[in-house]
């Protein structure tokens, strides 16, 4: 195959006219829809999980050895209810928004940069749609709040519309957004998961491009923690010292005006995170109605993944960690949401690329755990699991 036809296989259809638009809604009804899509809401198959334990016991190599790789085939057994499990068809939904708080001086660039890479990526032409290309997943960009103008705009992969409005609000002066926009973006979310679910996909990504959401994501990871800012808070991309110190400044400011809870997510998504986070919090919501495993990127990811648990805990049964970022609180995040990474690299790019990673590696270990000679067939004595005290435990 050239790499023109590899190129043209990868092109995303148009799913615009497929989604509903929440965005003219009032906010007594969107809260009606949230809570009719939550009452759908499913937790993970036990009884698949416990058959696809079962297969990696059988596979006739050393027990537990690909790591926590035998524990996302679990768990996406658990997601898709069979033991059978298929991730062949794979999409990588891009959330694009700015962030009002870059007025404080958070950030080294302007707002200008997430149209510029917005529009990149319809293009195909992104970091996250070149990794894409290998790891065989489409690319979906949604632009839930751009600020600028986008310019020019490819067709490669077409941009879905559903602009809330044009940026946040400035949190250390006001709410970052209405909790009627917050409401909007997160159904946004969620029907994109049913979309794709309709389309055949078995298994989604989500990445963010917005100017300032390292800011945004530091202020849920420090309510959502329990912890000080400056404890969750990093450099993002590339701030100095000063930069640093106005960034904590700022979240400190904004959670002492807003004072947000952990026990309303939309009220936090709302008063100090971003349309992206919320979007993203939409489909780790939505995994669970439609019984789809979400992937997290990075710590923004990470953020928002604790902000759907928030307002839902049964979101966190249908996501999988990719890997963990060099920021302060990637780690703290995926251990709140008791998930294990696969991949260690020190990644920081953001638009999902991080969780592109992880599909190779999952193929790998999907081959294996499908199509390996179990211990019987290869006429050979079992590996036996052992207790933690090295005992051999009764089979």
């Amino acid at each position: 195959m050239s790499s023109v036809d590899s190129r043209e296989e990868r092109k995303s259809p148009d799913i615009e006219k497929l989604l509903e638009d929440f965005r003219r809604w009032e906010e007594e009804k969107l809260e009606e829809k949230l809570e009719g899509l939550k009452k759908k809401m499913r937790s993970s198959d036990r009884e698949a999980k416990r058959r696809a334990l079962a297969r990696w016991q059988n596979v006739a190599k050393p027990l537990g050895s690909l790591g926590v790789l035998e524990e996302d085939i679990v768990r996406i057994a658990g997601m898709q209810g069979t033991e059978k499990i298929d991730i062949n068809k794979r999409v990588l939904l891009v959330f694009c928004a700015d962030n009002g708080v870059v007025e404080e001086g958070v950030t080294q660039t302007g707002q200008e940069v997430t149209a510029a890479v917005a529009s990149c990526i319809t293009r195909g032409m992104s970091c996250s749609c070149l990794m894409a290309e290998k790891a065989g997943a489409d690319v979906f960009p949604v632009d839930v709040g751009i600020a600028g103008d986008l310019g020019e705009s490819g067709m490669f992969h077409p941009l879905t519309d559903r602009k809330i409005r044009k940026g946040t609000a400035n949190f250390t002066k006001e709410p970052a957004m209405t909790r009627r926009e917050a409401l909007a973006a997160v159904l946004t979310g969620m029907d994109l998961v049913r979309v794709l679910s309709g389309l055949g996909y078995r298994i989604l990504a989500v990445g963010e491009m917005g100017i300032g959401n390292t800011t945004t994501s530091s202020a849920l990871a420090s309510v959502l923690l329990g912890k000080d800012p400056l404890t969750v808070t990093g450099r993002g991309a590339g701030l100095g010292a000063d930069g640093l110190s106005r960034k904590v400044d700022a979240i400190r400011r904004g959670l002492k005006l807003h004072h947000p809870s952990c026990d309303d997510g939309v009220g936090l998504l709302a008063s100090v995170g971003g349309l992206d986070l919320a979007a993203m919090a939409g489909v780790f919501l939505g995994g669970a109605v439609y019984g789809l495993p979400v992937v997290i990127d990075g710590v923004i990811c990470a953020a928002a993944a604790a902000a759907a648990c928030a307002i839902d805990k049964r979101a966190g049964d249908f996501m999988l960690a990719s890997h963990v970022s060099k920021e302060p609180a990637a780690v703290l995040l995926l251990e709140h949401l008791k998930l294990h990474p696969a991949v260690s690299a020190g990644l920081c790019l953001g638009e999902g690329t991080g969780a592109l990673t992880i599909f190779p590696l999952l193929d790998m270990a999907a081959a294996v755990y499908g199509q390996m000679c179990t211990f019987t067939e290869m006429e050979i004595g079992a590996y036996h699991p052992f207790d933690d005290g090295g005992k051999e435990k009764m089979q």
